[in-house]
């Protein structure tokens, strides 16, 4: 089950917790979660160092993701089970929200 105060701040999730912790269903470390993020987003989304270092420590802290080894002085990080589930909730409410708009006629 999901705490609920931490489903209310990420609910709904921010496109940078949502990427990051979609980066993270394998182990990376900051700079592959940029490359990453861009590529799967073909370019429109380009974290910068700041804002990306600063979601994964709140990240971390709030016990979403966590550091799985570090190697040559990077952190590699990958998603906890609460991270992933909140991300599994948080892609059923996006899926939702396309069907809903799908329905609509334009």
């Amino acid at each position: 089950m999901v705490r609920s105060d931490l489903q209310k701040i990420y609910m709904p999730m921010t496109e940078t917790a949502f990427y990051i912790l979609l980066s993270l269903q394998e182990p990376r470390y900051g700079y592959k979660i940029m490359q990453f993020v861009e590529e799967l987003t073909s370019g429109r989304i380009q974290f910068g160092a700041g804002t990306m270092y600063g979601s994964l420590s709140k990240l971390k802290k709030d016990g979403l993701i966590e550091i799985v080894r570090e190697e040559n002085k990077r952190k590699i990080y990958q998603t906890t089970s609460l991270g992933n589930k909140l991300l599994k909730i948080e892609k059923e409410r996006i899926v939702e929200l396309y069907l809903n708009a799908e329905r609509v006629k334009d």
